[in-house]
């Protein structure tokens, strides 16, 4: 009898598990991308870059989140990284611009600088925005970004 029981058990814990999994509603990852990078003003070594996401929600529910957090690495290197406490909803199928301050410190500065010498190329350097998007206890969204960017190269006044 109590292997019966158990087997009865398993059987309705496991039909359980899987009308719970249909529950979740199944939803595309956002599209996030980097649009842009401002100059922030800094304190002693330290440089501050406001860097702008554009998240795009392709789902038919709104994306509600109260944080993020984003670590963005060039040329193979952790290069920043910053957080915010940013509350806000996305609609469904619209967009949104998120501002989030990262902070890039001597160090990190000095080891992309060794980083490009041994490149001998400003152009083409790769970059990868790693990150993720806070809304809740199951609601966390990570997400990611690549990339190559071209730095204005010095001019030469040969003539």
């Amino acid at each position: 009898m109590p292997v019966q029981f158990i087997r009865m058990l398993f059987t309705s814990l496991l039909l359980l598990t899987l009308s719970a999994c249909a529950l979740f509603p199944h939803n595309d990852p956002l599209n996030i991308n980097v649009v842009g990078i401002e100059p922030l003003p800094g304190q002693g070594l330290e440089v501050r870059l406001a860097v702008k996401l554009r998240l795009q929600n392709p789902n038919e529910t709104a994306i509600d989140y109260s944080g993020v957090a984003l670590d963005l690495d060039v040329n193979g290197k952790l290069l920043a990284s910053g957080v915010s406490d940013q509350q806000g909803t996305i609609g469904r199928f619209s967009e949104a611009v998120l501002v989030v301050p990262v902070s890039v410190s001597a160090f990190a500065a000095l080891r992309q600088v060794v980083g490009v010498s041994e490149r001998q190329s400003l152009d083409n350097l790769p970059y990868t925005l790693h990150g993720k998007l806070a809304g809740g206890l199951f609601g966390t969204m990570r997400f990611s970004d690549s990339g190559v960017l071209s730095l204005p190269q010095p001019l030469n006044n040969e003539w």
